[in-house]
């Protein structure tokens, strides 16, 4: 069968798509070190759980799906189980680095019979939850064998597949401006059918912070992360 047929077939039968936001336990490991010039670490802590916080609100809104968090480090599973909403699955990432860590979870979700696995980060914390509606309605459907959602930053918000696919995560230059043409490439030349979200961003500096000021309406947005960049922007 071609991919697109087999992710077709998979429609029939199974779970729903399974959502993974892509975490760090706030206080169990460093987060957003490329904002520490501007904010201490500790305060870099705190906005990040701001932004996990409400990304695991705004997910059990999501329709249609099962919501999972695949957190790191594994130890601090009982931290973490204190901070996730009724109704969250929770699974450790492993691996040495982020492809592998990936590529476990959304082959755990896929093996575990959803219609489809998508991981989404957890530092885009106005990203329109109707994208990652539009992601899991087009694996469950058969629609595509991936889907992106495009970073303006070079990297991606989201990915999600069909069935694993090992090779759109190995030896990638993470971190850097490389990883979604990359990966796009990679879908082009295994022969697999691509549906990409419009484009967002993330928070990873000083200037993506004061981007998100900028933008954020003073009623609208993710509650704790609004109060948040408020305080700190006057």
């Amino acid at each position: 069968m071609e991919p697109l047929a087999r992710a077709r077939a998979r429609t029939t039968a199974g779970r729903a798509p399974a959502v993974a936001v892509m975490a760090k336990v706030p206080g169990a490991t460093p987060v957003k070190s490329r904002l520490h010039p501007a904010l201490t670490p500790d305060r870099a802590t705190e906005l990040y759980r701001c932004f996990l916080l409400d990304r695991l609100d705004a997910l059990a809104r999501v329709p249609g799906i099962e919501p999972v968090v695949a957190f790191t480090p594994a130890a601090a599973a009982d931290t973490l189980q204190a901070l996730v909403p009724t109704g969250f699955r929770c699974i450790a990432q492993h691996g040495p680095d982020l492809g592998a860590r990936l590529d476990t979870v959304l082959a755990t979700l896929i093996a575990d019979g959803h219609r489809g696995a998508i991981a989404i980060d957890s530092d885009s914390p106005t990203l329109p939850m109707d994208y990652v509606a539009e992601a899991a309605r087009v694996l469950e459907s058969g629609l595509a064998d991936v889907v992106v959602g495009p970073c303006d930053d070079g990297g991606y918000y989201l990915i999600g597949v069909a069935a694993p696919r090992p090779a759109l995560f190995e030896k990638m230059p993470w971190s850097t401006s490389e990883v979604l043409p990359l990966t796009l490439q990679r879908v082009k030349d295994l022969g697999l059918c691509l549906h990409l979200l419009p484009s967002w961003f993330d928070v990873d500096t000083e200037a993506d912070l004061r981007r998100l000021h900028a933008e954020m309406g003073s009623d609208d947005g993710p509650a704790r992360t609004r109060a948040f960049v408020r305080a700190l922007f006057g």
